[in-house]
């Protein structure tokens, strides 16, 4: 029987999702103001600017507020859906190639031919057909690295690069059950 690590999903790293974040932030903050002038007394100059002035907008603030929100809920989600992932069956990342463009690659195990560790910042598979495929940053690659060296190692995939097994945690530290 073949080794098969446990699921592990590594999300990319903050850099990446703060914008996203903040994005969000503002928008519950459009969305607070809407409701504060909404329940504000119609003398105050916040319900003058944003209920009274409605008239003249092509859509009202709660329209613009919901608009917002949910387009903001979506970022974060499309955000957190980047990564890697490694499972028993293979390797899976997701990134995002341009604004519409989602990138999602599947890679089994017998696919990969050798694992390249030795740039701190990437980690390269190099691929059965002669490719070499470049996995998008994550915010934990010493973890991811670990994994990839371990899996390497119980299934005879050269490693170029990395720690060395010994200086690899124990297999509880993945998340595996040890029986």
């Amino acid at each position: 029987m073949t080794y098969r690590p446990t699921e592990t999903v590594f999300l990319p790293p903050w850099r990446v999702r703060l914008p996203s974040l903040v994005y969000l932030v503002i928008a519950l903050a459009i969305g607070a103001v809407v409701l504060a002038a909404e329940a504000s007394s119609s003398n105050s100059e916040l319900y003058v600017w944003v209920i009274e002035n409605n008239s003249r907008r092509i859509i009202g603030p709660e329209t613009f507020a919901i608009l917002l929100g949910v387009s903001a809920i979506a970022t974060v989600l499309r955000t957190g859906m980047r990564g890697v992932r490694v499972h028993g069956d293979g390797l899976e990342y997701r990134d995002v190639v341009s604004l519409f463009i989602p990138k999602r690659r599947r890679y089994r195990w017998a696919q990969i031919d050798g694992i390249s560790l030795r740039d701190p910042k990437s980690i390269g598979l190099d691929l059965w057909d002669g490719t070499r495929v470049f996995l998008p940053p994550v915010s934990d690659h010493a973890g991811l690295a670990a994994t990839l060296e371990k899996v390497g190692a119980a299934r005879a995939i050269p490693v170029q690069g990395g720690r060395g097994l010994d200086d690899i945690p124990e297999s509880g530290d993945f998340g595996e059950d040890v029986a």
